[in-house]
């Protein structure tokens, strides 16, 4: 494991291989065009060509683009596959559903149906009005993952309120929300501080709880030029990750013929749970040696006071017990935070999944606060985002509750009225569900069941849901499980690449792109803005709202011009094709959209919360903390190679453990364990040594759901898939 280089010849050759299965001129085509990437929010393409940034880098693309465009490129799914029933179909893997092709065709089954059948479009869209139409709109939900369009996603929320609900909700909520809310308290504002520039202009980059060498690959081009030019990254992660160790560029000769650069400068290896200690340390040290920024702390924050008291009550004992950590690792990485003139901080995940996620967050902001590192170019903040458009499926009000402003904005512009009863967020919708109050949803893109928590409960929410209608490109483990006792309607529809009409994506840098499409590979596929526009001609009154005017992307655009902050270039760009920063967002001055115009120091009195997990984990019945992972040939729920090339790991039936660990169970690598949390049982996992600290464990991601429980951060309702007790014990076999 420990000579696994991230990067390098075979991801050059995986993408030829991968093109070459697709077809390189369908590969070319679609990679060159100008659509927005399909992968991660980093985003690449738009009107600057396929493989193109913001800052014009050629070729900016990466093996997640590449694995992306592969499952749009495919034939449809063979008409006898409809042949099989459901419970056929779920003996399927992830991966294997997805690779059974393309929908091209509407599919239909029945609450007592056990298969599903091939319909015109003309009967699905029949069924699906008359379905909504039959349910009170307070016992429905609408879904949207963050792959679709901003265009799609206007119309989905918009119809949905204009129906009678707020239910509307993201995939956010299971990922970035805790982002949203922490940063929102303590800067005023929701999405990353910086744009893509200013990497280039920083000195110290914090990568913590993230991988992006498996999830974010053009990210690790930024670091390695960071350190060309004599900078350091400081990674903060449980999991010594071999991409983050060391990555051989592929668009670098150098980097490949010598075998691959060196990523981070500091890695720090904490208890699974721990960052706050471990954040809170940091700024202690930077306290104690005096290099806090006192001259921006006065004029543009507050509450500094209470932080600094409760920094100073804080022992190095411990720091020590809760984090795993030596005090003087801690300092290394303070020290070098402290001699930076710039610092940019990033997170993922490995900081949003737990019970004080939005703490995490609010730790994170108080370290770039104590030393002035927000306001300024070249140093901020930046949440890395999944989905390549999940922020602007969030901007234009795919969520429960609209912003004050952009709701009185829609109702002048539109002359409409919406709703003011409070709407549910995703998990509340399955758990109102639960109690058998929904009777109905939409669910466009994503994989909401394998996405959820506590999988066998998810399963039986979603059969709950008298009917569900489903939009997508390709089938997946959502569609056949959670659908057995009740019906279901599956609509194909077109990928970004495929739209008739241009749509708009947003970046995690708020950089708006436009996506023209124009890619003819199937007959008999619809975008999502055409199938939602005849949906609500059938559940909403013309008289309320006419939403044939919106098939017409260009009308949308002028609406989300009008009424969402930042967004007014947006009107024109049909025209100009000039993308842009949504005004408002990037903060290179220390002006902050809070009440008092000042950014807060938000202080965790006394200890750092424990969470329920790290309570469960003291327990003897669940003594050991689990982290559920993405493996590196995978994006979100979606599996496009049964291994994990970058952990050395055969198949995703594994459980990753501290090599002490193994020897005090009297285990071995190979052995087959069961592991148990309060919520659910996996059987049969092979043990792979992988480098952690003693006590924590990972598994795969979504198959390891099944541990999840149902509790989540109180403040943004996030589960935490990345705090888990278990317990361990050797597989015995049934005889």
């Amino acid at each position: 494991m420990t000579d696994i280089v991230g990067g390098g010849a075979k991801k050059i050759l995986y993408t030829l291989k991968t093109a070459k299965r697709i077809g390189l001129k369908k590969s070319a085509k679609a990679l060159m065009a100008k659509n927005t990437c399909k992968a991660c929010g980093l985003g690449m393409g738009g009107q600057r060509g396929g493989m193109t940034n913001e800052l014009n880098d050629f070729p900016a693309v990466c093996n997640k683009s590449i694995q992306a465009q592969s499952t749009d490129i495919q034939a449809p799914v063979p008409d006898a596959i409809f042949n099989h029933s459901i419970t056929e179909l779920q003996q399927l893997s992830g991966h294997q559903i997805e690779h059974l092709g393309r929908l091209n065709t509407p599919l239909y089954k029945s609450a007592t149906d056990k298969h599903y059948t091939p319909i015109d479009w003309d009967q699905a869209l029949s069924i699906a009005g008359q379905r909504f139409n039959d349910v009170a709109p307070e016992r429905s939900f609408f879904y949207s993952s963050g792959r679709s369009s901003n265009e799609a996603g206007f119309i989905l929320q918009l119809m949905a309120r204009l129906y009678g609900t707020n239910n509307v909700n993201n995939c956010s909520y299971y990922c970035h929300q805790a982002t949203g809310v922490g940063l929102t308290s303590s800067i005023g504002t929701s999405t990353a501080t910086i744009e893509l520039a200013d990497i280039a202009r920083c000195d110290v980059f914090f990568l913590i709880g993230a991988n992006p060498a498996s999830n974010h690959p053009r990210l690790i081009h930024q670091l390695k030029a960071l350190r060309d030019r004599g900078g350091d990254v400081i990674v903060i992660n449980p999991v010594k990750e071999p991409g983050l160790i060391k990555f051989a560029v592929p668009k670098s000769p150098k980097s490949l013929i010598k075998g691959g650069d060196y990523i981070a400068s500091y890695y720090l290896q904490p208890k699974i749970g721990s960052d706050l200690w471990v954040l809170k340390a940091i700024a202690k040290i930077v306290l104690q040696q005096g290099n806090s920024a006192s001259h921006f702390i006065e004029q543009h924050c507050e509450n500094f006071a209470a932080l600094e008291e409760d920094l100073k009550q804080l022992s190095w004992q411990e720091i020590e017990q809760h984090t795993g950590l030596k005090q003087s690792e801690i300092e290394q990485v303070a020290n070098c935070y402290s001699q930076s003139q710039n610092t940019i901080f990033s997170w993922g995940m490995g900081i949003t999944h737990h019970l004080n996620g939005c703490e995490n967050v609010e730790a994170i902001a108080n370290l770039a606060l104590i030393r002035g590192m927000i306001g300024r170019p070249g140093a901020g903040l930046l949440p890395l985002r999944g989905h390549s458009n999940v922020q602007g499926i969030g901007t234009i009000g795919v969520k429960p509750v609209l912003a004050k402003d952009v709701l009185q904005s829609l109702e002048e512009e539109l002359d409409i009225e919406l709703p003011r009863t409070p709407g549910l967020d995703t998990l509340a919708c399955l758990k109102a569900a639960e109690n058998n109050q929904i009777d109905a949803a939409l669910i466009m893109g994503g994989n909401l069941y394998e996405a959820s928590p506590d999988s066998s409960w998810a399963r039986d929410s979603l059969n709950k849901v008298g009917f569900k209608l489903y939009l997508t490109t390709t089938l997946n483990k959502g569609h056949v499980v959670g659908v057995e006792n009740s019906e279901a309607l599956i609509l194909p529809v077109s990928a970004r690449d495929e739209e008739a009409q241009p749509t708009t994506q947003e970046s995690m840098f708020n950089y708006l792109r436009m996506s023209d499409g124009g890619i003819v590979r199937l007959d008999n596929v619809r975008a999502e803005s055409e199938i939602l526009c005849d949906l609500a001609s059938q559940i909403v009154p013309a008289s309320r709202f006419n939403f044939s005017l919106f098939k017409q992307h260009r009308n949308i655009r002028q609406v989300i011009s009008a009424c969402v902050p930042g967004m007014k270039e947006l009107e024109d760009i049909d025209n100009t094709k000039r993308e842009f920063h949504i005004e408002g967002r990037l903060l290179h001055t220390p002006q902050f959209n809070t009440e008092s115009g000042k950014a807060k120091f938000i202080c965790h009195t006394n200890s750092p919360p424990e969470t329920t997990s790290n309570t469960l984990r003291e327990s003897k019945k669940y003594p050991f903390t689990l982290m559920t992972v993405r493996s590196e040939g995978q994006f979100n729920t979606i599996v496009y190679e049964e291994n994990d090339s970058y952990r050395g790991v055969d198949h995703r039936w594994s459980l990753l453990m501290n090599s002490s660990d193994i020897k005090t169970m009297g285990l071995s690598e190979g052995s087959k364990v069961t592991i148990q949390s309060c919520s659910g049982k996996m059987e049969e996992l092979e043990v792979k040594v992988f480098d952690l600290p003693q006590g924590n464990v990972m598994a795969y991601f979504p198959e390891a759901n099944i541990l999840v429980s149902q509790a989540t951060d109180p403040r943004s309702k996030t589960p935490a898939f990345k705090s888990i007790a278990v317990s361990i014990k050797s597989h015995t076999p049934n005889k």
